[in-house]
């Protein structure tokens, strides 16, 4: 029996009630400017005003849509992830194979490697930080998303990466402790620009997701012994966590856990189960956004081992097409979650940011926003009554 009552929390910073994960699909304008600078047709200043006005645009259209958090929409990124290592000091741009999507398909190949040690000074992103809260309009929250620490882990000990990674911390627990440096650097710079919320997107977490347990070490990306398992939960959260504990008393850290979506495709499927102990009950977040957009996520169950002052957001609503949900069974489904976890505590957003790489998923603009008018809709029936 579900236990509805007469008033709810009030949220006064992220997670909202309906909320957004972060990045949104590019106006073709964008398509079109970002093609013509990489084919040098255009300078940077000429990308950068056309970046200007689709943001302000965006702006615009998320307020009027009712969004308590306001984004960038990544607009200024080709994808959620490496723009961000990119900016770090000691981190180049290298080409790869594209990761693999659940279909055997890959993504673009792009990648980050060291070729230095770690810094972040002057990161690019506080600018893009200060645009937006220039633009937005009084009372509402500028949300900063950026990739996880332990993304960055993970990202720089790829196989193709280990030695060049080892070439500057040959010590596994030196590197942590410089991500964790490097990203407190870059943490502490948004607080001191007028940042309240942070949000680490992270798809380090949900390869594990995936993983399959072997009885000895094999070559295959998503398959480990017990051992090597629990060797990677271990370290993930000692550098998120790190990272965590050296940031600015105030600022807010949520983490989305991202099952790594492009172009409507993903790469990481099924139960946060066999993650939740220690990254449920351990990580030093504020609130989890999950994604639940099919069965293939598995149930509800596993939230019971989140403790119970913290938030989680039920990414319900896909962001891979344009299918619009019905709402009752949308309803339904946070009912049912609410039997594992406080409906007090509970938020509904998109499972996904709609566009996690700049080609963006498959669905038009118009159905973007429904999907978001979807959410809010939802949101007030439940708790804002």
């Amino acid at each position: 029996m579900v236990q509805v009552k007469d008033k709810f929390t009030v949220c006064r910073h992220s997670p909202y009630r309906y909320d957004v994960v972060g990045s949104f699909l590019r106006p073709e304008i964008l398509k079109e400017a970002r093609e013509r600078f990489a084919k040098q047709q255009i300078s940077l200043g000429q990308l950068t005003k056309v970046e200007d006005q689709t943001i302000i645009d965006l702006i615009n259209k998320e307020e009027s849509a009712g969004l308590k958090a306001i984004t960038d929409g990544e607009f200024r990124r080709s994808w959620y992830h490496l723009d961000f290592f990119w900016g770090l000091q000691g981190v180049k741009k290298i080409q790869t194979n594209g990761w693999q999507l659940h279909d055997g398909t890959h993504a673009r190949g792009e990648g980050a490697a060291l070729d230095g040690e770690l810094g972040g000074n002057n990161h690019p992103f506080i600018d893009h930080f200060r645009f937006v809260k220039d633009h937005v309009s009084r009372g509402f929250e500028v949300k900063q998303t950026i990739p996880s620490p332990a993304l960055l882990l993970a990202q720089l000990e790829l196989p193709f990466n280990l030695e060049s990674t080892k070439t500057f911390y040959s010590n596994e627990d030196d590197l942590i402790k410089a991500i964790a440096a490097a990203y407190d650097q870059v943490l502490a710079d948004f607080f001191k620009a007028g940042l309240k919320v942070v949000q680490f997107d992270d798809s380090a977490w949900s390869s594990l997701i995936a993983a399959k347990l072997v009885d000895h070490p094999t070559a295959k990306p998503l398959e480990f012994t017990s051992k090597k398992f629990e060797e990677l939960k271990s370290k993930y959260l000692k550098v998120n966590n790190l990272a965590i504990e050296g940031a600015p008393k105030g600022l807010v850290v949520n983490a989305h856990i991202c099952r790594g979506n492009y172009r409507s495709n993903w790469a990481f499927t099924g139960s946060y189960a066999g993650i939740a102990n220690p990254l449920f009950i351990q990580e030093k977040v504020n609130a989890f956004y999950l994604e639940y957009d099919t069965v293939r996520d598995g149930g509800f169950e596993v939230l019971k081992q989140i403790p119970k002052d913290k938030w989680v957001v039920l990414g319900l609503v896909t962001s891979k097409d344009g299918h619009l949900e019905k709402a009752d069974k949308i309803v339904k489904r946070i009912y049912e979650a609410s039997q594992y976890f406080d409906l007090d505590h509970l938020c509904l957003s998109p499972q996904c940011g709609f566009a996690s790489s700049e080609e963006g998923n498959v669905l038009t603009e118009k159905q973007q926003w429904d999907k978001i008018s979807l959410i809010r809709s939802i949101a007030a029936k439940i708790w804002l009554n």
